[in-house]
C-alpha cells in the first residue's frame, strides 16, 4: 500500500452553512506536490436508513434535490445532530421523513462519496420492526413515502428519478445482509 502524501498546509477557500471548502497542500512519497480542494462537512456525518416494512418491502421517500433541481426517490436520510449517535439519528430521521420508528436498528456500513474531494461519510442503518411514529422535521414539505420490493431492485434502478449513489449502495448492502451474504464491518 502506498504511503499517503504529507499534508503541507491547509487554508480556507469558501464556506457555506453546511459545507466548508479547504485547500490542502500535499507532498506525495514520490516527491510530487499538489494542491487539492476538498469539501468538509460540519457535524458528525449522516445516516441513510433502509427501513424494512416487511421482509421484502423497503420504504423509500421522494424528496426534492436542489443539486439536480428535481425530485429523487431514495432512502430516508439526514445529518447526525450534535450529541446523537448514528442509531438515534436514524430513528429520528425515519420518524421525520417516513412517519415510522424502528424497534430494531442495525448499522451495516459507512459510505463515502467522492473521497478525493469530500470528507463526508454516511452510515447505513437497517431499520426493522417498524411502528407508526412521526415527528416534525426540517423538510420544507411532506415527503411521499413509496414502498418498494427489494426483489425488484433492478426495476428501481431503471427509473429516471433514482440516481443518488449512496441510496442505491445502501439498498444493495441491505439486500445482501438480509440474504446472509454480507456481515457488517463498519459498526456505527
Amino acid at each position: 500500500m502506498p504511503t499517503p502524501p504529507e499534508i503541507l498546509a491547509r487554508r480556507d477557500a469558501r464556506d457555506s452553512r453546511f459545507l466548508h471548502v479547504e485547500e490542502v497542500d500535499l507532498a506525495f512519497s514520490n516527491g510530487a506536490r499538489r494542491t487539492f480542494e476538498r469539501l468538509t462537512a460540519s457535524g458528525q456525518g449522516a445516516v441513510f436508513i433502509v427501513a424494512m416494512r416487511d421482509a421484502d418491502t423497503v420504504l423509500l421517500v421522494r424528496e426534492y434535490g436542489a443539486g439536480l433541481d428535481r425530485y429523487e426517490l431514495g432512502v430516508p436520510k439526514g445529518r447526525i445532530d450534535p450529541g446523537e449517535t448514528a442509531l438515534q439519528a436514524a430513528d429520528r430521521e425515519l420518524q421525520e421523513e417516513a412517519g415510522f420508528g424502528a424497534r430494531k436498528l442495525t448499522p451495516l456500513i459507512t459510505l463515502s462519496l467522492l473521497p478525493a474531494y469530500m470528507s463526508h461519510k454516511a452510515q447505513v442503518i437497517l431499520a426493522q420492526d417498524l411502528y407508526p411514529q412521526s415527528r416534525p422535521g426540517d423538510e420544507p414539505e411532506r415527503l411521499e413515502v413509496v414502498p418498494w420490493r427489494l426483489s425488484e431492485l433492478p426495476a428501481l434502478l431503471a427509473r429516471d428519478d433514482v440516481s443518488e449513489g449512496r441510496s442505491i449502495a445502501a439498498l444493495f448492502v441491505a439486500r445482501e445482509y438480509l440474504a446472509g451474504r454480507y456481515q457488517p464491518g463498519h459498526p456505527a
